[in-house]
């Protein structure tokens, strides 16, 4: 089940990289999907439902600010 979240810094391709890598290392063969204008990420996994906690340390350590749930 996808779930997304709001991230906030995220302001270019460069960025959308950056987060989707850092989420796919936490979680491979995960399917990220970032939508830069809204400032979401979507996360689906195979393996069930992405873990918030998991989420929120991929994208902090990428250098961006994870603010929850969209």
């Amino acid at each position: 089940m996808p779930k997304t979240y709001r991230v906030t810094g995220m302001t270019c391709q460069g960025c959308v990289n950056a987060v989707t890598r850092a989420i796919q290392r936490r979680m491979p063969g995960a399917r990220v999907s970032v939508d830069l204008a809204r400032g979401t990420v979507t996360v689906d996994s195979d393996a069930g439902a992405p873990a918030d906690d998991s989420i929120r340390s991929a994208v902090n350590d990428a250098g961006f600010n994870f603010a929850g749930a969209a």
